[in-house]
């Protein structure tokens, strides 16, 4: 047999094969911040990875980030920050300043990367065809005596499955767009939120029922120690959270990817954003590049 100096790259397609099969047809929403947002040279990657994925028959839906950018505009035009116990209080010209950066420059920006990719996308946030409803969003603040209370944190809000009506995200898939969705929700009364974007990528990955939700971050995804750990359910990561393994940010992302899992959602992915074709490593190959969280049980992985 004559070896071909080509044949590790059909390996590729073949290791890919068997995913594009299982998934297709399949949603998936992403949710896209970091250094994968950041980077120019991680920019054009992403983009052709959620087209890739249109392509061979996936329904991508992308749900954005954009502190880094909201917080460089605030300083710029000298609006000050006020803190709770390390969390930014939003008020309302800080809603402004957001809802500018994430309904407007980010989201079309991403857009165009995807359009200029081959892609058909459409950028439209949580206040868009009554997509998502907020409720404030508050916190408890440690008092000096030792005690707690309830403190808001202005025009910051949540979501979950029940607030989040999916159809007009459904229509556009089903029409062949790829929704790119900026975590802005309208509360109750109309009024613009500022919603965490994980959180609303999980909602609405709930509300859609979908195959994965993938949240690409900064890290090798959940670590212990210098070991990337995958394969979790959520018995596994309750009990890497009560030993610690798990804290700080990592904390309300796992949140996200179990509640995600609780109400529907196939699996959950934690994944590098900072490696190039983070999504199509992660999707199409059996390493991956990050923690892969499922249900309890799983008749296929």
């Amino acid at each position: 047999m004559v070896e071909n100096p080509d044949s590790g790259r059909a390996e590729v397609l073949l290791e890919a094969l068997p995913y594009i099969q299982k998934f297709h047809g399949k949603t998936i929403v992403i949710k896209y911040g970091g250094a994968a947002m950041e980077q120019a040279a991680l920019q054009d990657k992403f983009a052709r990875d959620v087209v890739l994925l249109r392509y061979v028959g996936m329904r991508p839906v992308i749900v954005h980030g954009g502190g880094p950018r909201i917080n460089r505009l605030l300083d710029r035009l000298g609006i000050a920050s006020q803190f709770v116990d390390g969390h930014r209080v939003t008020d309302h010209a800080a809603m402004e300043v957001a809802e500018m950066v994430l309904s407007g420059n980010i989201n079309k920006e991403i857009v165009s990367l995807i359009n200029r990719e081959g892609g058909r996308a459409v950028g439209i946030s949580g206040r868009d065809g009554h997509l998502a409803t907020a409720t404030e969003h508050s916190i408890e603040k440690s008092l000096d005596d030792g005690s707690t209370e309830r403190v808001s944190l202005g025009r910051v809000g949540t979501v979950n499955a029940r607030s989040v009506e999916p159809q007009i995200i459904r229509d556009l898939i089903d029409s062949e767009y790829i929704p790119v969705i900026a975590p802005i929700a309208a509360d109750e009364n109309g009024e613009s939120m500022n919603v965490n974007a994980d959180t609303m990528a999980g909602a609405i990955a709930s509300a859609l029922r979908a195959e994965k939700l993938i949240l690409l971050t900064d890290t090798r995804g959940i670590l212990d120690g210098d070991k990337t750990l995958t394969g979790l359910t959520p018995r596994d990561v309750d009990e890497l959270i009560q030993k610690k393994v798990i804290s700080g940010g990592m904390l309300p992302k796992t949140r996200c990817c179990t509640d995600a899992l609780q109400a529907g959602v196939r699996r959950a992915h934690i994944i590098d954003g900072r490696v190039p074709h983070a999504l199509l490593l992660e999707v199409f190959t059996d390493h991956g590049v990050g923690t892969l969280i499922t249900p309890e049980v799983q008749v296929w992985v």
